[in-house]
């Protein structure tokens, strides 16, 4: 059997039985993973250790595979929706917008410029808790739990947003084809407004606590380091890429949802390390905020939130219950009897993690024919062997989290 065949920890036996004959050894092999704590997921990492020391390292995911593509292509498109929620999970608004407007690409449906922007707001405000969470848990894997716990309240703020736009925490299953499945209560947007006045300082605070503190500056600075050259080779986007130099957002560079009406910066570090990957999502944050702030400043009037499409948008449930024409749309949107057009398409929003893609191809029938997601951490994740080699076990801790390795959204 080939030795490229072999499972890693055999592989590694013959390493260390050549490397004892010549000359002494005390390699070893460690499974990280698939349910070590610090990894952040269900997946595994064999590593060949030299002490402390990883010499070589192979990357094994699986573990929670949910064939979700293939359950896509049997199921009518608006029932795909809960599929989204469950990969980045930290982030689900993002997935379910991304999912809407790549329907909408296929169906060319025109959407009103107020519910573009209550879309920006809500991704964005996903963003912010998708950093959150990166960061923090960064924290707390070198060993600094208060930044984790002090910020994390603010993650729970956002959430009672989303129960206010659609009634569900963390997975939200959010919006319609056209746009929203209702229009956003008043109370939603005064909880958006208290949280653009209190969280900006808890951030400021938490910044404060990292990004000038000598244990934290020694344990990111040139740890896990990737090239631009080396992070496009691979396939990066989002921070991750941006960290290493890279200015590309699809935001800007493809803009959807009228992103093109706002003016914010897309930061960008220089090493590619951990600490840069830090700053930058940090950096993020505070561009988030100022996108939610001018699209609350520039909201058109009126109540529209969703577009002229009886076709595909649901009609509202107190006329499917005493309205017969009502109930034959819900009954022919919901189990997918309204035609779609044959088409090949791609969309792509700007993830939390980077750019996250649609590739739906349709042959016209109730579902799609062939369905692909584009999970930023499935490409990314590719690297971390790389990443890790010649440095401390301790430091493949934080470089994974740096990543922000989201299972859900790898291992899809």
């Amino acid at each position: 059997m080939s030795e490229l065949l072999l499972p890693p920890e055999h592989r590694y036996a013959k390493i260390i039985e050549q490397k004892l004959n010549d000359e002494g050894s005390e390699l070893s092999v460690l499974n990280l993973g698939p349910t070590h704590p610090a990894t952040h997921g269900i997946f595994q990492n064999v590593l060949l250790m030299d002490g402390e020391r990883i010499l070589e390292a192979e990357t094994t995911i699986g573990y929670i595979h949910r064939a979700f593509e293939k359950i896509a292509e049997n199921r009518p498109f608006y029932q795909i929706t809960p599929l989204t929620d469950r990969m980045n999970y930290c982030s689900s608004p993002i997935n379910n917008m991304g999912w809407w407007m790549t329907l909408e690409k296929l169906l060319d449906i025109e959407i009103p410029k107020r519910v573009q922007y209550l879309r920006v707001i809500v991704m964005e405000l996903a963003r912010i808790t998708d950093h959150i969470i990166c960061n923090s848990i960064l924290g707390v894997d070198t060993g600094a739990y208060t930044g984790f716990l002090y910020v994390f309240q603010f993650r729970e703020k956002i959430y009672e947003i989303y129960e206010e736009i659609c009634g569900a925490r963390l997975t939200t299953n959010m919006g319609r084809i056209g746009g929203f499945e209702r229009d956003w209560s008043e109370a939603a947007f005064q909880k958006i407004e208290t949280f653009l006045e209190e969280f900006p300082v808890a951030w400021k605070e938490f910044e404060s606590l990292f990004e000038r503190n000598r244990i934290f500056i020694d344990r990111t600075v040139n740890v896990g380091p990737i090239s631009a050259d080396r992070a496009m080779a691979y396939g990066f986007t989002g921070p991750n890429l941006r960290a290493s130099g890279v200015d590309y957002d699809i935001r800007v560079a493809q803009p959807y949802s009228s992103y093109e009406d706002f003016d914010f910066i897309v930061p960008v570090g220089k090493s590619g390390d951990t600490y840069d990957r830090f700053c930058v999502r940090n950096a993020e944050v505070w561009e988030s905020l100022s996108i939610i702030r001018q699209a609350l400043d520039k909201m058109p009037e009126g109540n529209v939130f969703h577009a002229e499409v009886p076709d595909y948008y649901l009609p509202p449930k107190e006329d499917v219950y005493t309205n017969m024409e009502s109930l034959i749309y819900h009954f022919k949107i919901v189990m997918g009897e309204v035609p779609v057009p044959v088409a090949e398409i791609y969309h792509a929003v700007e993830g939390g993690n980077g750019e996250l893609g649609f590739y739906l191809v349709t042959d016209g029938s109730r579902t799609p024919y062939r369905l692909h997601f584009r999970r930023p951490c499935f490409i990314y994740y590719q690297a971390y062997p790389e990443m890790i080699k010649g440095a401390m076990l301790s430091d493949a801790i934080v470089i994974l989290s740096s990543l922000n390795v989201i299972a859900g959204e790898l291992d899809a």
